[in-house]
């Protein structure tokens, strides 16, 4: 399994590894979702626009007692998508942190 483009971007793995300490059904509201990952209000929308166009994210608006609340959860395939590219981030950094010898055993197999 390669990387995921979509997911590679650092804002974007912040979010998702955010969203993915939640069960499948929660989701964070923007505003703590942005003191999470640290960013503005337009960066975040940026990057949860390109995460829901890749079907990675649901963005839910909604208004509570009159005031507007986003609300946004981790889909499915956008689940899939980050254990996937955190396996590829974890086997990049298995194989980068192997003693020479063995980095070159491995390739010669």
């Amino acid at each position: 399994m390669g990387a995921d483009d979509i997911i590679h971007q650092s804002t974007r793995l912040r979010i998702m590894a955010a969203l993915n300490t939640l069960d499948r059904r929660q989701a964070l509201e923007f505003t703590r979702l942005k003191a999470i990952v640290d960013t503005t209000d337009g960066n975040l929308g940026a990057h949860l626009d390109t995460l829901a166009g890749a079907g990675y994210v649901d963005v839910e608006k909604l208004f509570v007692e009159r005031r507007p609340q986003t609300r946004i959860r981790a889909t499915t395939s956008g689940r899939r998508a980050f254990r996937g590219h955190a396996a590829y981030l974890r086997a990049l950094l298995e194989e980068a942190c192997l003693p020479v010898v063995e980095r070159n055993r491995r390739k010669a197999r």
